[in-house]
């Protein structure tokens, strides 16, 4: 589960927050502070596992901006979402500048906030995901954006559908399953050339997680996972 800590000073708005982060799956509330000194306090507790903070600006004693460098300085690997009726340029230029992750606007609807949450673990996964990047990774990681279902004119060139659907089905059969290659290759039938360059691809979509394993002598091997929460995501293509 991701762990939630709310800071606000608004007790309806932090009951409401929390009520949002239960509805969407994967999200839990781990505690709640109505001051920057309660919040610091939270942080500082590195018993309690906190992934992301939703930040107010406007409380009654203090500015919620404060904390940012606060957290930054923790060397915690904690995101914040500003959750605010601040909508001035200073305050959101400087929330950008601390690197925050979404900046919601009061009053917001829920499907908003639901999609700040999914946009943040879909980031994070891509982050944690992956031994190194191609160019089409540090894009998403930097401007949005998430994989589409591909089609005959989206795939790269050299790809067909076809192959796409064998791979994809064999994948989908063995969902739990790390395999190399050559190991995919022999069994769908196809040259390992060819197949290493759909490998490459499902990688790139972040539908596969690709690891190196370096043996005492020789070339180092890629092998290759299903990443669970891409598995909607592979039914597509195994159809």
């Amino acid at each position: 589960m991701i762990n939630v800590l709310i800071v606000d000073d608004d007790a309806m708005v932090t009951e409401l927050n929390r009520m949002y982060v239960a509805r969407v799956p994967g999200f839990q509330c781990c505690g709640t502070a109505s001051t920057l000194a309660q919040a610091t306090a939270l942080l500082n507790d590195t018993s309690l596992e906190i992934d992301l903070v939703l930040l107010d600006v406007y409380m009654q004693q203090d500015n919620g901006l404060d904390l940012l460098p606060v957290i930054r300085a923790s060397g915690r690997a904690i995101d914040v979402i500003m959750i605010s009726s601040a909508a001035d340029a200073a305050t959101i230029q400087t929330s950008i500048h601390y690197g925050v992750v979404d900046y919601l606007i009061k009053p917001f609807q829920f499907p908003r906030f639901e999609e700040a949450l999914n946009a943040w673990r879909e980031k994070k996964n891509l982050m944690g995901n992956h031994a190194w990047y191609e160019q089409a990774d540090v894009d998403r990681l930097l401007h949005g954006g998430t994989p589409e279902v591909a089609d005959s004119k989206k795939l790269p060139k050299g790809l067909t559908p076809q192959t796409l659907r064998t791979i994809c089905q064999w994948i989908d059969a063995h969902p739990g399953s790390e395999f190399s290659t050559d190991e995919l290759a022999n069994a769908v039938a196809i040259s390992r050339v060819s197949c290493r360059k759909y490998l490459i691809w499902l990688a790139q979509m972040n539908i596969l997680f690709t690891s190196i394993h370096y043996g005492a002598t020789g070339r180092p091997v890629y092998r290759y996972r299903l990443i669970a929460e891409q598995y909607g995501l592979l039914k597509q293509y195994s159809q």
